[in-house]
Parts: structure tokens; C-alpha cells; sequence
């Protein structure tokens, strides 16, 4: 695991940001933003109280973004995995889906939690207690194996019940921060989780990745209708941001009785679930993972369900799951002889 060194790091937790401009009104509804150089002068802005703030204002690209480029240059792959919706099993997911990668000991995986204020990745890769080694490469990540990296800001506080209370600005900067100063190194997945939503966070890691590239998102859902209709504001949302959508996954998809293996879908697709939804937007259904209480087990204890429980249902589709997405990126390999449709 990586040893402990926290004051540069802790230091990122009160460091000022890139002064943004001070506006006098809330922005209006179509705002190009502050920042953008269309800023005082879009359609929105006539009339708008902020407008001379904004036009004044110095425009101009991140100049951060060729440092984060060219750090992120020996990744392969980066994934999105987004929801809008909370509840549904979002970081779960993406912990199981950066094992199942894994469990390939070629591949290199990195999981960057940008959840800055409900940091879960670490407790359910089982290295909650660890801090962040800095060196003049800068921050490394936590190493949960030997191919199988973690980065989040629940390494930087002080205690495991420290909330975070942060505003946007502040939540940005330290995502810009886990890009352009972790040394991820040579990667063939970096899996980005995300909070809930389609707000601060989302629009940063875009902005951010976008002229490094990112490969796709993948969507998270569960069958009912009150799930779905969050899961469609964040696919309109990759719609309108440029990002592919590799997929949408149907997670807690049925319960399966760990003795008798019968199956009962304790939440059911009352609107046709992420099938109809997949249908209805065009975008791949990557299939459909059940319940299971032994992954919420194996999340509280930080262990791999992948590992502990190889044979489950949920096991076999999510490896399903593993080669569609691959399929979606490109990756031909041969299929798993048990991968089966979800």
C-alpha cells in the first residue's frame, strides 16, 4: 500500500483557486458562463446585470489543459460512469467493473472517485485507511493490487467522518488536481465515478478530458420508472456534452436466492427498464446485473465479490457486461465461455 505523507496533499484541501470573477447577480438560465469566450456577449447576456463583469473579464483556454493532456497521454481508455440518479448503485458498480477488468493481470486499471463530498470508492476497494504518497513525480495513487489503482479525496481528510463542504469552484480544482498532478502512469482503464446528477463535477471532467479524450460513458440504472427518468436527463446530458454513451447497465435487475438460485424482481421495469430505455434513446444495452446482499457484504468489508463469489449470477453478468463494453470500445477478444446475457 502507499505510505503516508499528507502535507502537500492536505494542503490542496485549503489552497485558493484561479480567481474567478466576482458577479453581482445570479447567472441566467442560458449563461454561457463567466469564463467562456462568448462571456457578455451571448443573446443571454442582454440586460443581464453581470454583463460588463463578464465581457472584462480575461478569456482564453485553461492553460492547464496541455499539463492534464499530457499526463493522462499514457492511458488507454477512460470511462465515464454516470447515473443522475443516486441510489442505484453507481460506485458499487464501478468497483466491480475496475476487478473484472483487473482480473486480466495485463491490463492496468486506475478508478478516480471525483464524488468529492460522498467519497465511497475507498471503503469498498478495502484501503479506507490509506493516505497519499507524494513524490516530484507528484500524488500517487493507492494501490488496491498490483494493477489496480484508487484516487479520492476520502485519503486527504483527517478523519473518515470529515464531511467535505465544498462549492463548485472549490470541487473543480481538486478534480483538475487529481488529472494534472496524480501520476497515473501507464493505464489501459482509467474508470471515472461520479456523483449523482448532471452538475459541477460532470462538467469539469468533460471540459478537462475533453481534448485528451474520452472514450465513453457508461450509464447506470435500475428498472423502475422513478430511476429512468434521472437516467435520461444524464443521457441527454452526454447527448448535448459530445460524450458517447458506451452503454446503459441495468443494475439491482432481479434478486437471486443464493441457495435455490430462483430469481424475483424486487424492483420491476414497470415503463420496460433499461431495455425500452436503450430502444427509445439508441444507445447499446450492456445488459442486466442482479441483486445480490453478498456485494453490499463485500463492499462494507473492501474485498472483491468478483473474487469471494466467482460463480454468483450477478458474477456471470457482469463479465457480460465486461465484454460488451470492451466490444464498445474496439477491444475484439474472445468471449468468456461464461458470459451470458443478463
Amino acid at each position: 500500500m502507499a505510505p503516508a505523507f499528507l502535507e502537500p496533499v492536505g494542503d490542496a484541501l485549503v489552497a485558493p483557486l484561479k480567481k474567478h470573477p466576482s458577479l453581482i447577480a445570479p447567472e441566467p438560465e442560458h449563461c454561457p458562463g463567466p469564463e467562456s469566450n462568448l462571456a457578455g456577449q451571448g443573446s443571454a447576456c442582454a440586460g443581464c446585470p453581470n454583463q460588463s463583469i463578464c465581457a472584462s473579464n480575461p478569456k482564453g483556454p485553461d492553460p492547464d489543459i496541455p499539463i492534464i493532456t499530457s499526463r493522462l497521454s499514457g492511458i488507454k481508455h477512460k470511462i465515464l460512469v454516470l447515473s443522475g440518479k443516486g441510489g442505484v448503485g453507481k460506485s458499487t458498480f464501478t468497483t466491480m467493473l475496475a476487478h473484472a477488468l483487473a482480473a486480466d493481470e495485463e491490463d492496468m486499471v486506475g478508478i478516480m472517485d471525483t464524488d468529492i463530498c460522498g467519497p465511497s470508492i475507498p471503503k469498498m476497494m478495502g484501503v479506507e485507511a490509506e493516505t497519499i504518497h507524494v513524490s516530484n513525480a507528484g500524488w500517487s495513487p493507492v494501490w488496491v493490487a498490483d494493477n489496480l489503482g484508487v484516487m479520492s479525496v476520502q485519503f486527504m481528510l483527517p478523519s473518515r467522518d470529515d464531511a467535505v463542504i465544498w462549492r463548485g469552484p472549490k470541487k473543480n480544482g481538486l478534480i483538475k488536481q487529481f488529472l494534472k498532478d496524480v501520476e497515473w502512469g501507464e493505464l489501459d482503464y482509467l474508470l471515472v465515478d461520479t456523483p449523482p446528477g448532471t452538475s459541477d463535477e460532470h462538467l469539469s471532467v468533460n471540459s478537462f478530458l475533453k481534448e485528451s479524450g474520452v472514450d465513453g460513458a457508461v450509464i447506470v440504472t435500475t428498472p423502475q420508472e422513478v430511476s429512468l427518468l434521472d437516467v435520461r436527463k444524464e443521457i441527454d446530458f452526454c447527448f448535448k456534452a459530445g460524450i458517447k454513451v458506451l452503454g446503459v447497465v441495468q443494475n439491482m435487475s432481479g434478486f437471486v436466492c443464493s441457495n435455490c438460485k430462483h430469481q424475483n424482481q424486487i424492483f420491476k421495469a414497470t415503463t420496460g427498464g433499461a431495455t425500452k430505455l436503450a430502444e427509445d434513446t439508441g444507445i447499446p444495452y450492456l445488459g442486466a446485473v442482479p441483486l445480490d446482499p453478498r456485494i453490499g457484504m463485500s463492499c462494507d468489508y473492501g474485498e472483491s465479490f468478483l473474487d469471494s463469489f466467482p460463480e454468483s449470477p450477478a458474477c456471470t453478468a457482469l463479465r457480460a457486461v465486461v465484454e460488451r463494453v470492451k466490444v464498445e470500445l474496439g477491444i475484439y477478444r474472445r468471449p468468456m465461455r461464461d458470459a451470458k446475457d443478463g
